[in-house]
């Protein structure tokens, strides 16, 4: 039942306290009426008396006296259908590609429902991204929520816009959708997305939401929520198998800080409330596979790291959370190399449920051991050269730093248009290990060296 009020009596940030309330309920949505205009919010809480709304495009232009604020009976919803594939809509859901809104076939409540967990099936099932050092170091798995750590200034665009490009289920007759949520990106950022998908012919295939730098930060706050609202209807209704890119989740971590701030709440590390662990889980959880049901939902969350800080509470509360992380390297983009992906750094938790025999090869789990070895062993000998001088390494130590050169350079360079198939990966591995003495391959066994080594480089 919709409910009407004239009663405002603070406004404070983003938020209006409205008198008189007694029946409201949290994440209620609301209508604000100003100027023949309305806005939208939620409420953020409740009480004899009162309740407190996040107003999502700002409170610019809404006094005390003659605002209407009408509780509507109901959460912030987002209508689904097949058509939202193909659309961009803006943070809450509104269509912004010139195009009429699609018709819903049903409106799903953007807080969803927790997956229950003995309902939830096991993430082992390989996702082809085209990038050596994911698919060959740091496997994604459908149902898997693997986020990237990056820094100001490093080309996490770039790497994003290839992902949800190149993104692939391995496999004949499977249904592939990427949802792409942007939250406070400039509009350059968006522009070069959205360009990217549309000169790339894979936007037909794509759901995107974006929140510009420039919109209300409150708004971000839906942002994600309405983007996994749309991923989960199109993997458990329609059967597809869905890549969710949130990016950046330290702007919707700096819209959560405003809110608190702006509640007059007690500050926690850094500022942040001290629920944004449980609220950044609510977003996180919603990744996975559902027992009897073909789709999945697999995320991969992007984060800058303020000062490439990785004890800021983003990335550690979010590092808790997920399954493992992709770091991006200022050293490597410093000389060039695209991506730049720190392999040593990152770390997939469920990379060993899904490759292998049947999902990737077979020789994947051996290799990917081997060059992680070779190459940490590559990266200790080149700082040891640095401080005593190359003429005094072993010649085994030699091909040891030429391999970690060439692995840099062959293995995780790649273009960014480049497309490579997990074989391509596994070959490229299989070349640079035919550098090293055949009695340094220790973690891969002997069958699969006599089956997968090039036959050119056999001693």
């Amino acid at each position: 039942m919709i409910r009407e009020y004239t009663t405002i009596s603070e406004i404070s940030g983003p938020l209006v306290v409205v008198q008189g309330v007694s029946d409201a309920a949290y994440g209620e949505l609301v209508e604000i009426e100003v100027g023949g205009h309305t806005r939208y919010g939620q409420v953020l809480e409740t009480s004899e008396g009162y309740a407190v709304v996040q107003v999502f495009e700002g409170t610019h232009g809404i006094n005390l006296t003659d605002t209407k604020v009408r509780f509507l009976g109901k959460g912030l919803t987002f209508g689904v259908s097949p058509e939202i594939l193909g659309r961009v809509f803006d943070g809450i859901g509104r269509p912004i590609d010139g195009s009429p809104a699609p018709v819903p076939e049903k409106e799903l409540d953007i807080t969803g429902s927790p997956i229950n967990p003995t309902a939830r099936d096991y993430p082992n099932e390989f996702i082809q991204t085209g990038v050596s050092a994911i698919d060959g170091m740091n496997t994604l798995v459908r149902g898997q929520k693997l986020p990237i750590f990056s820094g100001s200034g490093l080309p996490h665009p770039e790497l994003a816009a290839q992902i949800a490009r190149q993104a692939r289920v391995r496999g004949t007759g499977e249904d592939f959708a990427v949802v792409f949520a942007a939250m406070g990106i400039t509009f350059e950022e968006a522009n070069f997305f959205l360009e990217d998908f549309r000169k790339r012919g894979t936007l037909d295939r794509t759901v995107v939401f974006l929140n510009l730098a420039n919109d209300p930060a409150i708004e971000r706050i839906a942002t994600p929520r309405v983007a996994l609202t749309a991923a989960e209807y199109l993997a458990f209704d329609l059967g597809m198998h869905v890549l969710v890119i949130l990016t950046d989740m330290t702007n919707y971590c700096e819209a959560l800080r405003e809110i608190s701030a702006a509640r007059k709440e007690v500050p926690g590390r850094r500022g942040y409330p001290g629920y944004m662990y449980t609220d950044l889980a609510t977003i996180y959880e919603r990744a996975g596979r559902i027992k009897g049901k073909k789709g999945s939902v697999t995320q991969i969350p992007i984060l800058t790291m303020p000062e490439d800080d990785r004890t800021h509470p983003v990335p550690d509360l979010t590092g808790y959370i997920t399954e493992g992380q992709i770091f991006l390297s200022r050293d490597l983009h410093r000389r060039g190399i695209y991506p730049p992906i720190d392999v040593l750094q990152s770390l997939s938790r469920l990379m060993q449920k899904g490759i292998g025999k049947g999902k990737t090869r077979e020789d994947h789990s051996g290799v990917a051991n081997q060059l992680y070895a070779a190459y940490a062993k590559g990266k200790e000998v080149r700082e040891l050269a640095v401080v005593l001088g190359e003429s005094s390494i072993s010649e085994l130590d030699r091909k040891y730093m030429e391999f970690a050169d060439r692995f840099e350079e062959e293995f995780i360079r790649q273009g960014q248009f480049e497309n490579r198939t997990i074989e391509e990966t596994l070959d490229i591995g299989w070349r640079l290990l035919s550098m090293l003495p055949r009695s340094e391959l220790k973690r891969i066994k002997l069958e699969m060296i006599e089956k997968y080594m090039p036959k050119k480089a056999e001693e």
